[in-house]
């Protein structure tokens, strides 16, 4: 009995780390993250400000935004 129970978490922790090893870091892509997104709307606000024309939904927010755009 006891030596079913230890295959079975060594089959689960190889599984585990098989996951583990397939998926990707999230903090280890490249790209813009919302926290980017934020300091760009921060930059524009106090370097231009924002009209009906110029804010932050313009480009539907994070989702839209291209990181090479400037204020």
């Amino acid at each position: 009995m006891v030596g079913a129970i230890r295959a079975s978490l060594v089959i689960v922790g190889a599984v585990l780390a098989g996951v583990m090893a397939l998926t990707p870091a999230g903090s280890a892509e490249t790209g813009a993250t919302g926290r980017d997104f934020g300091k760009h709307v921060v930059t524009c606000a106090q370097t231009m400000g924002f009209s009906g024309q110029h804010n932050p939904g313009m480009h539907r927010g994070f989702a839209g935004w291209n990181p090479a755009e400037t204020c």
